[in-house]
């Protein structure tokens, strides 16, 4: 009897030692299922936000960064290697650079950063090589208590003949996030564009550069 109750005490030892080695486990095996359902949704997460982050920014919405090194010279520049890379004329030509106008029906109306682009034009494809004709010089120097004069608008005072082969103009376009300019060199003779090119102006760029984008007043 004695045997049987010593056997019955060892039975029942080791039945508990079983039900907590079966709880030890079920503890055990239970953690590394939390652990990698926090690493699913850590992983999740991060995927969400680098999608967010992919999606593309609102055309609508004027970047201005705080800082930043680019000038209208920059693209001024940009253009004109473009321009030369499109160049279909020989080198030896004479090119006349006139105001960039605003994209309307008239064609006819141009602002501060039109006679800008114009200038900057100028010095721009002279650097290239390129022969520059400037049409505003008189045949004769005016002077008066305000300063000595060369330049003029008054087409009586120009030159009655075509001194250039080429001109150089182009359009504004004003969008959303700047200004869209359409350069292009075109022979007089026969109207043909014989270089291109096209750049988006940032505001900020002009905003940087104090240019006003009101018509350009004539006095």
């Amino acid at each position: 009897m004695s045997k049987l109750i010593h056997s019955a005490k060892l039975l029942t030892v080791g039945g508990v030692i079983s039900i907590l080695s079966a709880c030890s486990m079920t503890n055990n095996t239970a953690e590394p299922v939390q652990s990698t359902t926090s690493r699913y949704d850590l992983t999740q997460m991060l995927k969400q936000v680098q999608m967010n982050s992919a999606e593309p920014l609102d055309n609508s919405a004027q970047f201005s960064p705080n800082k930043h090194h680019k000038t209208l010279v920059n693209y001024v520049e940009q253009m004109a290697l473009d321009l030369v890379d499109t160049m279909q004329t020989e080198l030896d030509t004479s090119i006349a650079v006139t105001s960039f106008v605003d994209l309307d029906a008239s064609l006819n109306n141009s602002s501060q950063l039109g006679n800008q682009l114009s200038e900057s034009f100028i010095h721009q494809l002279q650097k290239f090589g390129y022969g520059i004709v400037d049409f505003k010089t008189t045949d004769q120097i005016t002077m008066n208590p305000r300063g000595d004069f060369v330049f003029s608008r008054d087409i009586e005072q120009l030159a009655d003949q075509r001194i250039a082969s080429h001109v150089l103009s182009g359009t504004l376009i004003y969008r959303s996030n700047g200004v869209e300019v359409n350069a292009r060199i075109i022979d007089i003779t026969s109207k043909r564009v014989v270089a291109s090119s096209n750049k988006i102006l940032p505001y900020y760029v002009l905003n940087n550069a104090d240019i006003h984008l009101q018509r350009a007043s004539i006095n």
